[in-house]
């Protein structure tokens, strides 16, 4: 009888170079994610004063549905917006300003066409979501000010770009209220644990905000817990809901 073997991991074929247009988690390069962590922080938060926000968006916000559930799909704008939710805390943001940060983290790459570089997928979800905003908005309760959705859209528009190639139509706007677009710089930075290949994790020099030496462990684990539980069969909310469960609960196995 031919002998069956399984298909390569995403490890694998990141390593060989030969990553496909869309890439979904498996459990062998979860596994290796899961067996290298971060290195641990010397302090880490045991409770937060609330749970961070958790905005999950609709697959059919997604231009491609294959990309839904891939890796940059429904998981990792939750995720996103969990970890701006935390870094909007660390730098003081107001409500109104964490609630545009973290509605922008989680429709960020929503109109992506694969899962590699996709130039340009930046701008198309920024001028996505200042057509839908009231839609995306309704369905997380959120009410935001017609100029929060403005720097929640440039955001989007500029986070896959470097700095220094921002759109003269973007630069001014980044320019009057940066803190969006760093944030969720920041934030979209964080959950790199999920690619499967340590040169691409993240890399602090990149941004232009400070990021809690305790976010790093904290963002590989929420990869980790959150992917795992989907593996298993758990649906995205009750995966990344037990993912935050033990988040803080003083548990430092990945």
């Amino acid at each position: 009888m031919p002998t069956h073997h399984p298909p390569p991991s995403l490890h694998e074929l990141a390593a060989a170079h030969s990553l496909p247009d869309h890439q979904s988690m498996d459990a062998s390069t979860l596994a290796w994610i899961a067996a290298n962590p971060p290195p641990p922080a010397p302090h880490e938060p045991l409770l937060v004063a609330e749970d961070p926000l958790l905005l999950v968006p609709h697959p059919a916000w997604f231009a491609d549905p294959h990309l839904a559930d891939s890796l940059h799909g429904i998981q990792h704008g939750a995720r996103v917006s969990v970890l701006a939710c935390l870094l909007a805390r660390e730098h003081g943001l107001d409500r109104e300003h964490t609630a545009a940060l973290c509605t922008a983290a989680t429709v960020h790459d929503c109109r992506r066409h694969n899962d590699r570089a996709d130039p340009g997928h930046g701008q198309r979800a920024g001028s996505w979501f200042a057509e839908h905003a009231d839609t995306v908005l309704a369905a997380f309760g959120q009410d935001l000010s017609q100029s929060a959705r403005a720097e929640a859209a440039t955001a989007i528009a500029v986070h896959d770009l470097p700095y220094d190639a921002f759109p003269s139509e973007h630069r001014a706007a980044y320019q009057r209220a940066p803190h969006l677009a760093d944030l969720l710089k920041a934030a979209d930075t964080l959950d790199r644990y999920r690619l499967p290949l340590q040169r691409w994790w993240p890399d602090a020099s990149h941004l232009r905000i400070a990021v809690p030496d305790w976010l790093y462990p904290i963002a590989h684990r929420l990869v980790v817990r959150s992917e795992q539980a989907r593996l298993t069969g758990a649906d995205h909310h009750s995966a990344l809901t037990h993912a935050l469960t033990t988040l803080f609960a003083g548990d430092t196995r990945a």
